[in-house]
């Protein structure tokens, strides 16, 4: 028999090339666009609307992801589970998207973007499209086929970054030229970074396409009653997923309107191009989020269930560690990813290493109440982190700038961290190996407060030398604590 772990593991990297790096390399592209866009203001609505992107994708999908995981596993007849959700994100995502591009010109207005309706037009089709494939996709992973999964979302990648090369790379330099070519006439100047967003949308239709046909098969049934049982379960999820996006996006919805009008841009581009750098490890994060739910529901009735999820916390988060380590010890080349102007924003880029691995430890906790059913639990612990989100935000960003959005990112996960492991214990017990990570946290923070000590060494390839001698020394320590652990992690079997 198969080794769970090994499964797991091999599923997460299937799901980070296919579901994570679409959207990870849609934020990297945007570091790229720091040395196209040279001037942080020009990157500021690039960096909103993102955000703006991940807050209406929770809006259009409403918790039916999970839904569809959970009564799939409950209900006999899967394809009616399937239908029932497809139709109900299909209609709402038809209604969500008209009322928006209806009144595009009036939230431009709103968000201080006079004049970029398009803006809101094309980002607004583009969660639509996402929202489209939500639940296809969410079939491809209940039903183990990580590799259609991926492939199709490696399409969405090439084809976006296809047309994001032809306007930014090609089309661009051809029109700053004054060529009189058939490239220099496809930029509009007053598009701008906007062609990003345009992308995005063209990207979905691909693979939307192809995913299609293959439910096309399918019998399309609507059962009511099954649909207000999952809206019944999904409601709290809607919950968690808003105030969850208020801790991810809401520091850069406000930034620009706390700030004094002459600075507000650049600081919101300087902190979303930084900002960026954090991504890496979601990489990590978001593609093992993926993996991790369907896992833990299949083996939910298994005896060895709960042993399994505290294996599975303690090495996401020696990885974790691994990887904020592998970033800050090699900060002195990867800051080469923003353009020299960016650069003053790097010391947010730590403290959101940090709250992303907070943030990772607490999915891998939710896990409790999904299980349960209690997923009302998750949605007051997340109201409690968005409310700490929205205080903290509030108060300091007028005196600290985006470095109060940093810590206040950190805060925040950090308590819904907490909350959610001291609740999962009172409900669904899990012996972690709380004694291991403490170990390993305070080894890495050690470590890189080491290296913040000789941050003034001039010469950079010493500097780069000594941080990566400290980075093998963790990695010496790992193998030397978990080798035989390791070892006997191979006799696993499902």
């Amino acid at each position: 028999m198969a080794n769970p772990l090994k499964k797991l593991a091999s599923q997460t990297v299937i799901y980070g090339l296919g579901s994570i790096l679409p959207r990870v390399i849609t934020f990297l592209y945007g570091l790229v666009l720091t040395y196209v866009f040279k001037e942080p203001r020009q990157m500021s609505a690039n960096t909103e609307f993102y955000a703006y992107i991940s807050f209406f994708n929770i809006l259009f999908t409403y918790g039916m992801e999970t839904a569809f995981f959970n009564f799939s596993r409950t209900t006999e007849d899967k394809e009616k589970v399937f239908s029932t959700a497809f139709i109900s994100i299909f209609t709402s995502s038809i209604v969500f998207s008209l009322i928006l591009c209806l009144f595009s010109n009036s939230i431009a207005e709103l968000v201080k973007e006079p004049g970029h309706a398009n803006y809101v037009v094309w980002c607004a089709l583009t969660v639509a499209t996402d929202a489209l494939m939500a639940i296809p996709y969410a079939r491809l992973r209940l039903n183990n086929r990580p590799k259609v999964f991926a492939a199709l979302k490696l399409l969405h990648i090439v084809v976006f970054m296809a047309v994001n090369i032809f306007y930014f790379n090609i089309c661009k330099p051809a029109f700053m030229k004054g060529e009189d070519s058939f490239f220099a006439s496809c930029y509009n100047p007053g598009v701008g970074v906007g062609y990003a967003f345009l992308a995005g949308l063209i990207a979905n239709l691909p693979p939307l396409l192809i995913l299609s046909l293959g439910f096309m098969k399918i019998k399309m049934v609507f059962d009511k009653e099954l649909w207000k049982k999952m809206m019944l379960y999904a409601w709290p999820l809607l919950i968690l997923g808003f105030a969850g996006m208020i801790n991810e996006t809401f520091d850069r919805f406000i930034l620009k309107y706390l700030l004094p009008e002459d600075i507000a841009r650049d600081e919101l581009g300087i902190y979303g191009a930084c900002y960026r750098i954090a991504m890496l490890m979601t990489i990590f994060t978001t593609a093992f989020k993926y993996a991790v739910e369907p896992f833990f529901f299949s083996r939910a009735h298994n005896d060895d269930s709960k042993k399994l999820n505290a294996l599975v916390m303690k090495y996401y988060v020696l990885f974790c560690l691994f990887i904020f380590l592998g970033i800050m010890m090699n900060l002195p080349w990867l800051k080469l990813m923003v353009s020299e102007n960016y650069r003053s924003g790097l010391g947010v880029v730590p403290i959101l290493l940090l709250a992303n691995l907070c943030v990772g430890v607490y999915w891998n906790l939710s896990i409790w109440f999904k299980l349960t059913g209690q997923t009302k639990f998750g949605a007051g612990i997340t109201i409690i982190g968005a409310v700490i989100t929205l205080v903290l935000n509030f108060s300091f960003i007028p005196v600290f700038g985006y470095m109060a959005c940093a810590w206040t990112t950190l805060a925040s996960y950090f308590t819904m961290m907490v909350l959610s492991y001291v609740l999962g214990q009172k409900h669904y017990p899990v012996n972690y190996n709380l004694r291991s990570m403490s170990v390993f946290t305070f080894l890495a923070l050690g470590l890189y407060l080491i290296s913040t000590s000789y941050a003034g060494m001039q010469n950079e390839f010493l500097k780069l030398t000594f941080n990566n001698i400290l980075l093998l020394l963790f990695a010496w320590f790992f193998y030397k604590l978990e080798f035989d652990n390791l070892k006997k992690l191979k006799h696993l079997e499902e």
